[in-house]
């Protein structure tokens, strides 16, 4: 992504919220690591945490410091920045910690658009595919914020498992409930699935678009979207309707648009 957005000329920052991080294969503008890392906590014997637990003191951490994440950024108005975030899940759907930190984005008059990545491999039978659904639903009540469901790893999937992975990215729920009923175990679990597919497929509220990293449209599809939903590109100033009072004025309400 940040090789592609070069190539467009934009003007890219990585800033690296995972505590966990190993390495990076591009430079990032600030990194949370300088701040605390999963190591050093699960180190401490007073503590006494695990790989999870750590991450998650570690973020809490990072969202009880604005100031250092602030001093970071620096000055990057007009800038596109990334946020490479961890991946556990439960940071985005039941800890507060992602949208306190959101909220100080906000208040630092940051634009913000969440990228949820799902892994295609993982696509592959329905119910996993409901799982994640709900995981992304889950994301965007908790986050408050425009969102972009994105199914990653398509390039590693055979031919015939990215056919397969392809009826997830605007699927027929109703078709997919049916070609998962063999698995009901019973009526109650087979209600609750049933309710579950129709809520998501009358409001659809959750669709994914495909990344492939061997297929440069599919990158550029996620960054016009992404582009779409934080309007970059729609600088120019909105004008309210005039109303036309009669056909004399009609003549000059036109040139008026064109100039």
């Amino acid at each position: 992504m940040v090789e592609h957005l070069a190539t467009l000329r934009r003007v890219v920052h990585v800033v690296n919220l995972d505590p966990a991080a190993e390495r990076f294969e591009y430079p990032v503008l600030a990194d949370v690591r300088e701040l605390i890392q999963v190591e050093d906590v699960m180190e401490d014997d007073e503590l006494a945490l695990g790989p999870n637990g750590a991450l998650v003191f570690c973020m809490e951490h990072l969202v009880g410091n604005p100031s250092w994440l602030q001093e970071a950024l620096g000055e990057t108005q007009e800038d596109y920045l990334l946020f490479d975030c961890p991946g556990q899940i439960e940071l985005y759907t039941h800890l507060p910690v992602m949208s306190q930190l959101i909220g100080w984005l906000q208040n630092w008059d940051f634009r913000i658009c969440v990228v949820f990545l799902l892994d295609s491999q993982f696509m592959v039978e329905s119910f996993k595919f409901l799982s994640g659904v709900l995981a992304a639903l889950s994301a965007m009540v908790s986050l408050e914020v425009p969102q972009v469901n994105v199914m990653t790893k398509m390039d590693l999937l055979s031919p015939a498992a990215q056919k397969e992975v392809e009826r997830f990215l605007d699927p027929d729920l109703y078709s997919l409930m049916e070609d998962s009923a063999g698995a009901w175990r019973s009526r109650k679990f087979q209600d609750l699935t049933r309710a579950i597919y129709e809520l998501v497929d009358d409001y659809g509220l959750v669709r994914f678009i495909p990344l492939n990293r061997e297929q440069p449209d599919t990158i550029q599809e996620v960054v016009q979207l992404v582009d779409s939903t934080l309007q970059i590109g729609d600088e120019e100033e909105f004008r309210e309707p005039q109303e036309i009072s009669d056909e004399a004025n009609l003549e000059e309400f036109l040139s008026s648009q064109e100039n």
